[in-house]
Formats: structure tokens, C-alpha cells, sequence
């Protein structure tokens, strides 16, 4: 199939490498020129495992390119994804001006009948909004007859995506379902054999009407947030109350109506989608008249959440952090990706520099994002090529992100380069008893000490 793809971010990227691999023809829209030229030299500009490799391939191939010029890529294509950036507004609510502006841009230029999908993470009514605006373009070019009836017909569809970031490949060649809300039968059928490649071994497809799909993708993430700051709650009443979180979660993930799955207590969730979506939700929540007490209370638990590693901090070494060194381990919200929006370690790192604290930092991949965008205001950072680099000197180890490389150090070497045998974990990957053995003050979510 011939397919355009408005945005050339993670959705857009990830969408447009998949799609491609399958033997469509794709190609990928952006307005940034820098960067569509760097990504027909192969400069990829997020880390996704998989993601440089997949694009190489079919841009040699030439199943995939890269354009700045909409008009060619609507003339070259029969469907049109969306998979532009959806930020918060200032007052919670997802902000479509990006989506609606690509609307506005295939109302001026598509010439013939399309399918639009909304791959955008979008609040429940968006496919409506982007319909009426290409509909209003198509009225300005006078594209309708004497019955005001188009003459370029198209359908709008709902496509959300449910990539987790750092298995995105996987997930969308293996999806666990394909979602898709529309209207129109014929619409509905083109999309179904457009995914069928992807479903093969068991049928993942499923059909609603387009609302309901628009909801479907803020519902999934809100539960998902839901599991991680109940969990998170249960471990701080854990810590209260003397009994192990890493034991409770065993005890209850085992019960199959629960599941092991977001229930590891740790230092908060963040990210580009959770946190965007649940304040979305609420909002559109409000919007409509209804008071989302739960949707509130997700976001309020992992807001505090972000900060109980550093108060650890400040109570083992006190108020005034000024003549301490910490090395932080992990930057980017979750491994295998860069991403540091919204990240634990942005708010654990500027919670203990208000108190004085200096910091070494080290993660596998996201140092330069976090050093140029969300941490440029701090000074007394150091970042360091190593993992072990980071530790020389400094009073205590601080892990943030769970990266693989962390997860069975070296405790010789960390007790050899430390001033103090101490570590903070933020998500409870070491054994606690063996590091007593070895000598160290170790500090774990959910668990009294």
C-alpha cells in the first residue's frame, strides 16, 4: 500500500520503519528541514533499539523516503497517518494544534480519495475536529459541487498506537492488538488489510467506532499508571508499617487477576505518554462534567513518589547537602531509550541541588539530552563516561533507571571508588541481605531500615 506519514517523531518514525519493512511504500512528512535531512543520511534523532537499522534498510530499498513537500506525498499515497506531537496545554488538557494543522495541510493538498489516521494520542472528539478541517479546506478550494457534497470523499479513522518505548519495534510487529475506530465499513476493511501482515498468527484486530478508540488509548495508560502509583503507595505504607514491598508484590503479582506487570515499586513513573495522558484524561474528564477523583489521585501519589529517594538522602546526611558528592545512576525515565521527559532523575537531581548537593551522573544513552534541555541550569553536574567514574569519590550511589548494565555490578569496585559504602535504590534491583553481608548502608523503596 501507498501510505504518508505527517510527523517524523517516535510514532511517526517507528510507524513509518515498521510499515515499510512490511513492503508498503512510505513516506515520511516533516516540516523540519534539518531534520528530514538528517534522516535521509541515516541520523536518527530519538534511540530506539532496532529503529537505525530498520530505517537504513528500506530507505536503501527506497520503500521509504523523507520529504519536507506534503503535496508529493499526499499525491503518492492513498492513506494519511497523523503522528504529530500532542504536548500539555497549560491547563492539562492535550494540546492539538500540530494535529490540526496537519489537518489543515491534507485539506489544501490531497487531490484524491483518502483514509486518515489519527495516530496521535488524542482526547475523545479529535477525528471529528480533524474531519471538519479538511472539510472547511476542501470549501475554500471550492472542491464541491452544486449540492455541497464533496468531490475529493475521505474517511477519518482512529489508530492509536500502544508502543512502550525501547521494545517499540517488537511491539508493533508482534502487537498484542491493533485498535481502530471508524465509521465508514469500506475505511475499516482498507485499514484491516493494511495491519493484516502484522496479525497473522492470531486475530489482534479489533473494530469499534471512532470515539471509542480515541478513549481506548487514554484508558490503557491511565490503568497502567494506576498499577505504578498504587504500587508505589503500598510501599510506602510497607516502609511504615515494617513489612517488604519486593515480598508483597511476589505474594500478590502471582494472583493471576493481577499480574506481575507494573508492580514494581520504584521512584515514580515518567515519560512522554503517562503523565501527558492521565492529566488529559482528567481534564477532558472535567471538561465534561464529571470529577475524576482516581485520575487526580494517580498523578498526586506519583508527583510525591519522584521525591522519596531524595528525601532518603537528605535524612541520612541532613538538610545541608553542600560538601557531598552523589553519583547518579540513570537519567533517561525507563531503559532503552533516551527519553528524559518528565524522568524521576530531573526531580530527584533538582531536589538534592537545592540543598547543595553535587552530582555525577552516567547513563548509557541519555547524557546529552538530559545535559542540554533538562538539566542545563544545574552547574554542579558532572557527567562521566562510565558507570564506575561516576562512583570515584562520591558519598553515596543514587539509582535512578533500571539500565541493564546496573543490574549486577561489580560491589567491590563500587565499595573501592565510594567514600561510603551507600547506596539508594530507586527500584530495588539488588539483594538486600547480600549487601549487608558486604558492608553496605543499602536503601531500597518500600522497605524499613
Amino acid at each position: 500500500m501507498k501510505i504518508s506519514i505527517i510527523g517524523t517523531g517516535y510514532v511517526g518514525l517507528v510507524t513509518g520503519a515498521c510499515m515499510s519493512q512490511m513492503g508498503n511504500t512510505v513516506i515520511c512528512v516533516d516540516v523540519d528541514e534539518k531534520k528530514i535531512e538528517g534522516l535521509k543520511q541515516g541520523k536518527i534523532p530519538i534511540y530506539e533499539p532496532g529503529l537505525e537499522t530498520m530505517v537504513a534498510e528500506n530507505f536503501k530499498l527506497g520503500t521509504l523516503r523523507f520529504t519536507t513537500d506534503i503535496k508529493d506525498a499526499l499525491d503518492h499515497s492513498d492513506i494519511c497517518c497523523i503522528a504529530v506531537g500532542t504536548p500539555m496545554g497549560e491547563d492539562g488538557s492535550a494540546d492539538l494544534q500540530y494535529v490540526l494543522q496537519a489537518a489543515g495541510d491534507i485539506g489544501k493538498h490531497m487531490s484524491h480519495y483518502m483514509i486518515i489516521v489519527d495516530k496521535s494520542t488524542v482526547p475523545v472528539g479529535t477525528a471529528d475536529k480533524v474531519r471538519d478541517v479538511i472539510q472547511q479546506e476542501l470549501s475554500r478550494r471550492k472542491v464541491v459541487d452544486s449540492t455541497l457534497r464533496v468531490k475529493i470523499p475521505f474517511d477519518v479513522v482512529s489508530n492509536p498506537e500502544f508502543l512502550k518505548e525501547g521494545a517499540a519495534i517488537e511491539d508493533f510487529m508482534r502487537p498484542d492488538r491493533v485498535v481502530v475506530g471508524a465509521d465508514n465499513p469500506k475505511a475499516l476493511e482498507k485499514i484491516k488489510e493494511l495491519f493484516a501482515p502484522f496479525t497473522r498468527s492470531h486475530e489482534r484486530f479489533i473494530a469499534m467506532d471512532v470515539r471509542s478508540a480515541e478513549m481506548t488509548k487514554y484508558a490503557a495508560n491511565a490503568i497502567l499508571a494506576t498499577k505504578i502509583s498504587f504500587m508505589n503507595e503500598i510501599s510506602n505504607i510497607c516502609e511504615k508499617v515494617g513489612a517488604d514491598v519486593n515480598k508483597v508484590r511476589v505474594g500478590i503479582g502471582s494472583d493471576s487477576r493481577i499480574g506481575y506487570s507494573f508492580i514494581y515499586p520504584g521512584c515514580g513513573y515518567g515519560g512522554s505518554c503517562f503523565p501527558k495522558d492521565v492529566r488529559a484524561l482528567e481534564r477532558l474528564a472535567i471538561e465534561n462534567g464529571y470529577a475524576p477523583r482516581i485520575l487526580k489521585a494517580i498523578q498526586e501519589v506519583n508527583d510525591s513518589q519522584k521525591l522519596v529517594l531524595a528525601q532518603k538522602v537528605i535524612k541520612r546526611f541532613g538538610e545541608d547537602l553542600s560538601n557531598y558528592t552523589f553519583a547518579v545512576w540513570g537519567l533517561s525515565f525507563k531503559p532503552e531509550t533516551d527519553d528524559t521527559r518528565e524522568a524521576s532523575s530531573i526531580t530527584i537531581i533538582a531536589e538534592l541541588a537545592k540543598h547543595g548537593a553535587k552530582i555525577k551522573a552516567y547513563d548509557p544513552k541519555a547524557m546529552g539530552i538530559a545535559k542540554n534541555y533538562y538539566l542545563k541550569n544545574y552547574k554542579d553536574i558532572e557527567y562521566t563516561d562510565s558507570k564506575y567514574t561516576a562512583l570515584t569519590d562520591a558519598d553515596a550511589l543514587i539509582l535512578i533507571t533500571e539500565w541493564k548494565e546496573f543490574r549486577s555490578p561489580d560491589f567491590d569496585e563500587i565499595a573501592k571508588r565510594l567514600k561510603n559504602k551507600i547506596i539508594f535504590d530507586g527500584r530495588n534491583q539488588y539483594n538486600k541481605e547480600k549487601l549487608n553481608e558486604l558492608g553496605f548502608e543499602y536503601y531500597q523503596i518500600g522497605v524499613g531500615n
